[in-house]
């Protein structure tokens, strides 16, 4: 479960590194739209633009069905919960410890005070 769940997080972040992907998923959320048009939109060939549309599509942030010869974009059902999840773990983690350093600092601080007001 657990390299399931990493090579998810793996994918994920992957596709979210990128600015046109991050772009397209925020088209996406306003309207579905066929890859000529995020083609369009990106100004970029539809060959690239597939490519970055598979990328979202492997991590299941995307979702595409093909009628005809038109290839339409939707988001995926996924969402991005599990990834908020481990980001907002790290950020308790960081927070944790930036308050842990700030005591220090605070009693480092106050030490130093003390021995100022002694020495005069």
């Amino acid at each position: 479960m657990v390299q399931y769940t990493a090579a998810r997080l793996d994918a994920s972040f992957g596709a979210l590194a990128d600015a046109t992907r991050r772009g397209v998923l925020e088209q996406l959320e306003r309207a579905d739209a066929s890859i000529t048009q995020l083609a369009d939109a990106f100004e970029m060939t539809l060959t690239g633009m597939k490519k970055h549309v598979g990328i979202l599509e492997a991590a299941g942030l995307v979702i595409t069905e093909k009628v005809g010869r038109v290839r339409t974009c939707r988001l995926g059902r996924r969402g991005l919960a599990e990834e908020a999840a481990w980001i907002e773990r790290r950020r308790r983690l960081w927070e944790a410890r930036f308050d842990a350093l700030d005591e220090v600092v605070e009693e480092l601080t106050r030490k130093e005070k003390a021995r100022g007001r002694r020495k005069r």
